[in-house]
Formats: C-alpha cells, sequence, structure tokens
C-alpha cells in the first residue's frame, strides 16, 4: 500500500521518464502521505488508442491515480495530489507538439475492508 497506476497517451512513451518519475512518486507518499516505502506499487499503462478532447492527433494525456487507506486529512492529500503533479511535470519531457494534459485523482480505500498480504522473501 498505496497502489498507484499512471495512464499515458503512447505518443508520450519517449517524453514520460517512467523510473525517474516512480521514484519521485514514492518518495512523495512515504514523506508527504506517510505511507510505507516498501508496500508501495505503481503500474505504467500506455494506451496508443485513445480519444482526447476533439479527437486530433496533437491531444495526449498523463493521469496518474492513488489509491490510499482512508484517514488522511484533506490538507495532505492536496499536498500530495500537488507534489504528484509537480513531479510529474518534472518528469515529462517538453512536447511542443503535444497538447498534454496532466491530471492526478486520489481515492481512499476503506481500512475495514481492503485486505493485502506479502510473502515472506525465500532465501536462495
Amino acid at each position: 500500500m498505496p497502489h498507484t497506476t499512471v495512464e499515458y497517451s503512447g505518443t508520450l512513451a519517449e517524453a514520460l521518464d517512467r523510473p525517474a518519475f516512480g521514484k519521485a512518486l514514492h518518495e512523495a507518499l512515504v514523506t508527504v502521505a506517510g505511507g510505507r516505502a516498501g508496500g508501495c506499487k505503481t503500474r505504467f499503462v500506455r494506451h496508443d488508442d485513445l480519444w482526447i478532447a476533439d479527437g486530433s492527433p496533437h491531444h495526449a494525456m498523463v493521469h496518474v491515480e492513488i489509491s490510499l487507506l482512508s484517514g488522511r486529512t484533506p490538507e495532505v492529500k492536496r499536498a500530495l495530489t500537488e507534489a504528484v503533479l509537480a513531479a510529474l511535470r518534472e518528469h515529462t519531457a517538453p512536447t511542443p507538439q503535444y497538447a498534454v494534459q496532466f491530471s492526478v485523482d486520489l481515492r481512499d480505500l476503506d481500512r475495514e475492508a481492503y485486505v493485502g498480504h506479502q510473502e515472506p522473501e525465500s532465501a536462495s
């Protein structure tokens, strides 16, 4: 925990520095929201078939959806989404040929209902 999904236009595959953004994202989840570093999980999902705005090919997007256990204040949530948006912009190279839409959404997971388990590492 936390779980993050980063969906992005395939046209931004070279512009989005996924490893650097992932590192900055996990750091923000730990320092701003009090997440556990070992529990951070991020999935990057490339989309090559998108319809954005009027459908013209010069549109692109990156959307980050974060799921955290409930209990954070609105101020912490806002600080986290702002930090993630700043990191996203920092780790996406300029693409003047595209009108890029960046967005971040944070969702609470019900603490009473969420179940997660990590298997211990095996000694090899």
